[in-house]
């Protein structure tokens, strides 16, 4: 190749020596347009060796980047996945258009282990039976809170909801329960789940216990707004006459 380039460097010099004048200056810029074009072709073959050497690094990063959406894509189908509130029926604990995150494993563990998910955990579940069959949109998910596990007791009455005949505290309460409901044991491998605004949420008062295969995760984490960014915390339901506030409690 130099050898090449080389020859062809003599045959422009002296093809610039026709052209010129026959001084030394013409034969001077014979020579430097014969340099500049064996070092042009030089470069472009530089760049061309160096392009046809970074073809496999160009591979190796679409496939850095094919990896990262395939684990994205696992990430959100059984891991972690985001959410959105639509509706109110879970104020005060989350509010219309708060952004959370929705854990996945825990539920598929204790699905598993045949073991209940714990009270007071807020689950995002695909819409039960009875409401498809009542025409509700069956890819929406809903949100509520477990109030009840397998072979609990639950009922409302007198504006209070009741569980295994205890009065349950739910100090984020700003109004009482305005509906009856008669006295429900939960069957095994189901929850009860009601909305934190027991007054305008659809939920387990109206169409019965939620499978627990049907719930898809527990919410996590709030990311926007943010001031409102963190875990989402609310108050743990206690039986009344344990005395003291409510703790708060984070679900993880």
């Amino acid at each position: 190749m130099l050898q090449t380039l080389a020859m062809e460097a003599f045959q422009h010099s002296q093809g610039g020596r026709k052209i010129g004048n026959g001084t030394g200056q013409s034969r001077s810029r014979g020579w430097g347009s014969a340099l500049a074009g064996v070092l042009m072709r030089s470069s472009l073959y530089t760049q061309g060796a160096m392009a046809s050497e970074g073809n496999p690094s160009r591979q190796q990063g679409w496939r850095d980047v094919l990896l990262w959406v395939v684990l994205a894509v696992l990430l959100r189908c059984f891991i972690l996945e985001p959410r959105w509130i639509p509706s109110g029926s879970m104020l005060p604990t989350l509010e219309l258009q708060d952004r959370i995150l929705v854990e996945k494993i825990r539920p598929k563990l204790a699905d598993q282990r045949h073991q209940a998910l714990s009270i007071g955990d807020v689950v995002v579940f695909s819409v039960p039976e009875a409401l498809v069959e009542a025409g509700y949109d069956p890819n929406t998910a809903l949100i509520k809170r477990v109030v009840a596990g397998p072979g609990d007791s639950v009922e409302v009455r007198d504006g209070r909801l009741l569980r295994n005949g205890e009065s349950v505290d739910e100090p984020w309460r700003s109004e009482a329960m305005d509906y009856v409901m008669p006295a429900q044991t939960v069957p095994p491998g189901a929850l009860w789940v009601l909305g934190d605004n027991r007054n305008a949420s659809l939920d387990s008062h109206l169409w019965g216990p939620l499978p627990q295969e049907r719930v898809i995760g527990t919410a996590v984490w709030r990311y926007w707004p943010l001031k409102r960014f963190g875990p989402i915390r609310f108050p743990l339901q206690t039986q009344q006459g344990d005395g003291g506030e409510a703790a708060l409690r984070s679900v993880s």
